[in-house]
């Protein structure tokens, strides 16, 4: 019998787990070293402000195999709220098996069901080429704008 891939919001006490998935997806994705005490940190303080960000879970029989946030994005231009999606990462031993595709349709029907949400929007490292293809296969297109940034550090 087939597990059936069931989406909760994440708790606090699973602020350790979306850490831990969080760094093993910065490695896997960008060969980028996360520090493990800030990440931490970040997850839980995430999941305790749900007007910053909202984390969401997919399990098979009570087990996590897979995650996605959103984050908020105003845009005057349209009078309404883009969702973004951030720190998706599906266990390597669940992946193929449409752990992203429930997480993604959970989190679009609960933005279709917000008039306030104006649309869906993520980024992708431009060699991750099988995530794009999930996300084309999704109805994702790739946009004409490119994201620029400048991060500050606690030494600056």
């Amino acid at each position: 019998m087939e597990n059936s891939i069931h989406i909760r919001s994440a708790l606090p006490e699973d602020s350790p787990l979306i850490a831990e998935n969080n760094i093993e997806m910065a490695w896997e994705t960008e060969k980028k070293e996360l520090n493990r005490e800030t990440v931490h940190k970040g997850a839980l303080s995430g999941i305790n402000k749900a007007n910053r960000c909202q984390f969401y879970l997919a399990e098979i029989a009570g087990e996590v195999v897979g995650q996605a946030m959103i984050a908020f994005e105003w845009s005057d231009w349209r009078n309404g709220e883009f969702w973004w999606i951030h720190s998706v990462y599906v266990s390597p031993k669940s992946r193929k098996q449409g752990v992203f595709t429930a997480l993604f349709a959970h989190i679009e029907a609960l933005a279709k069901s917000q008039p306030e949400v104006c649309g869906l929007r993520l980024y992708v490292e431009n060699e991750n080429l099988p995530a794009q293809s999930v996300y084309n296969k999704l109805g994702m297109e790739d946009t004409r704008y490119k994201i620029f940034g400048k991060e500050f550090s606690s030494e600056d």
